[in-house]
C-alpha cells in the first residue's frame, strides 16, 4: 500500500475568509468526511474553524 492512500495531505482553509491555510495529513479510515479543526488565524487574531479544502 502506498504512503498516500491511507494518509493523504489535505489543505485546511480558514472560515474567517482571510485565506489563511494549514497543511496536514488525515487518516481516511478514521475521518472519511471533511476535516474541521479549530486553529489559530493570525490575521484575525483568534481561533477559528478551518475546513478541509478539496
Amino acid at each position: 500500500m502506498a504512503r498516500n492512500d491511507v494518509r493523504p495531505i489535505v489543505k485546511l482553509r480558514s472560515t474567517a475568509g482571510t485565506g489563511t491555510t494549514y497543511v496536514t495529513r488525515k487518516n481516511r479510515r478514521n475521518d472519511p468526511d471533511r476535516l474541521v479543526l479549530r486553529k489559530y488565524d493570525a490575521r484575525v487574531g483568534r481561533h477559528v474553524d478551518f475546513r478541509e479544502e478539496r
